[in-house]
């Protein structure tokens, strides 16, 4: 059955936050566009990729941190005034639909879920009392209101232990580390924690040895009963930075167990809408532990396609437009590659006693991030906006290897 979608309801791509170079939000332009669709896009600026794909009928330019007041940003939304569906791209956009979604409604086409449901998810705590509640594995953690409560941390934990912002807002106003940090000893985390105030905002979690477990993404789209219209499981083969950041490589791998896992716990939280779940098989105990729960599109979500052409994207559009969502199959074995990052990942993964031996051998197909026949400009634009920030941090590694070798002379 070939996808048919609506093609006067347009898609609205929504994020907040300064990061431009977002595969994820030109793969979402490409994949409605591609239907026909009318895709509209709120970007930093006039000359980010997403502005020039050949997909996108406008962009609207609108600088943000993503730590702006609400309801400045709802009336801004609101402001844009062109009935569409919206598609968060990040855990503000999100959040801020779910809580305002009475004043969006009239406007807007979005899943309807419990507004304080998405915040919940998108917090380290949150996520962790779910997981708890309704038996989903994920890693031990304390959650500390004090450097006292550190301190009582640090004197039973077996280290390493991982570190990562508490809320997901906080990242944008006072982050108290730079997204997972691993801490290896007593000493260094009393050391950090010194900085992190009389409330730390932090959450400190078991560290999952990553030579011991295998990283597994689940990507999928609910309707109002939360019962699946598309659901797809994968394997992460490379992430950067490793091991703790965005996916570089990743592998379609059917997985009913994993599947089976992430339908019930959406089906026990009452969840709708589009997915991203980060979670590692820790082979020591044989669990799927839980490590993220993005209520939103997820960048790699182009991974995942099944053989009628349903991505978790489209699947969104026409179940809120009132069309039937084609069943098939998820592509087995298919590639996706993030170009600008997979390379340094791969340098850094031979280094490192990580596999992932249920990745296929060779790949039945490969999706690449940036460059599309059909749409090269974003691509060459990602390439011209990298240049300075590479070049900026390959000037920091030199200065820096330059102070090691002059102090040792």
């Amino acid at each position: 059955m070939p996808v048919r979608a609506d093609r006067d309801v347009p898609g609205l791509i929504v994020k907040f936050g300064d990061y431009p170079l977002h595969h994820g939000v030109v793969g979402a332009i490409r994949s409605l566009g591609r239907l026909s669709v009318p895709m509209y896009a709120i970007t930093e600026d006039a000359y980010t990729p997403a502005a020039s794909s050949r997909y996108l009928r406008k962009s609207f330019v609108w600088p943000t941190t993503g730590a702006e007041d609400p309801g400045r940003l709802v009336e801004g939304l609101l402001r844009i005034g062109r009935p569409a569906v919206l598609v968060p791209t990040d855990e503000e956009a999100a959040v801020l639909i779910a809580e305002h979604q009475d004043e969006l409604a009239g406007t807007f086409l979005f899943p309807r879920v419990d507004p304080a449901l998405p915040r919940r998810l998108a917090s380290k705590q949150g996520l962790h009392e779910l997981c708890v509640e309704h038996g989903v594995a994920s890693p031990a953690a304390a959650f500390p209101r004090s450097y006292d409560d550190i301190v009582a941390f640090a004197d039973t934990a077996r280290f390493p232990v991982v570190a990562k912002n508490r809320e997901a807002f906080v990242r944008r106003r006072r982050p108290a580390v730079n997204g997972t940090t691993r801490i290896g000893t007593r000493a260094a985390l009393l050391g950090l924690a010194r900085d992190w105030g009389e409330e730390p905002g932090v959450i400190l979690q078991e560290y999952l040895p990553h030579e011991e477990a295998e990283d597994w993404i689940v990507h999928a789209c609910f309707d109002q009963d939360s019962s699946s219209l598309a659901l797809f499981t994968g394997v992460k083969v490379r992430s950067w930075p490793p091991h703790a950041g965005m996916t570089a490589n990743a592998c379609v791998v059917g997985n009913p167990e994993l599947a089976g896992l992430a339908a019930r716990f959406i089906k026990r939280i009452g969840f709708s809408g589009i997915i991203d779940l980060d979670l590692r098989f820790d082979r020591r105990d044989g669990q799927y532990k839980l490590l993220d729960f993005n209520p939103r599109m997820g960048a790699q979500f182009r991974l995942f396609e099944n053989d009628s052409g349903v991505d978790v994207v489209r699947a969104m559009h026409l179940h809120l437009t009132g069309r039937p969502v084609p069943q098939g199959e998820q592509r087995a074995g298919h590639r996706y590659v993030v170009e600008n990052i997979d390379l340094a990942a791969l340098l850094a993964y031979r280094r490192s006693a990580y596999t992932t031996p249920h990745a296929p051998a060779r790949a039945s197909g490969t999706e690449l991030a940036w460059f599309a026949g059909d749409d090269p400009l974003p691509f060459l634009t990602m390439l011209a906006r990298s240049v300075r920030p590479g070049a900026k941090h390959l000037y920091q590694l030199w200065r820096t290897s330059r102070r090691g070798s002059t102090s040792t002379k």
